[in-house]
């Protein structure tokens, strides 16, 4: 599978691309994972937003960037990691953070990168460079750590 990736602003998306990027975090983190949770947080509009589409155009996978400006200048952060249930097993989660490692070190060399790991992917995230801090938490029910990546 094909993906076209994007990389865009708030002011950049489209209607349609913010409606795709609400519907998919809705139908994996509420309805899917039984989160009841205030998702539209008031971060979105100063974040960095990678969208993959696949050959239909269609919303398949995406990642939030937040910016260091966003957290006091200490470092950059990826959270709302998305794969739409119908693409999950093609690997696009790993394609999706690669990109989103690479696009988040292009435009902030100089930070770490800290996400937010369900703790049941850190095996995912530790392939992919990030290193587990050894803070871990519940977040909606759901046990967390805290990792983060090193440029």
């Amino acid at each position: 599978m094909i993906l076209n990736n994007q990389l865009l602003t708030f002011p950049e998306l489209t209607v349609n691309q913010l409606y795709q990027i609400l519907r998919l975090r809705s139908e994996v983190f509420v309805q899917e994972q039984n989160c009841a949770y205030l998702d539209v947080d008031g971060l979105d509009q100063q974040a960095l937003h990678l969208l993959s589409f696949d050959e239909k155009q269609q919303l398949v996978a995406y990642a939030r960037i937040l910016t260091p400006e966003q957290n006091q200048n200490a470092f950059s952060c990826i959270g709302r990691v998305v794969v739409s249930k119908k693409k999950r097993q093609q690997n696009l989660g790993y394609h999706l953070m690669e990109q989103a490692i690479h696009q988040t070190l292009q435009k902030f060399p100089n930070f770490p990168i800290k996400i937010s790991a369900q703790t049941y992917l850190s095996k995912f995230y530790q392939s992919l460079g990030f290193i587990n801090t050894g803070h871990f938490y519940l977040e909606d029910n759901i046990p967390h750590q805290e990792m983060v990546y090193q440029p």
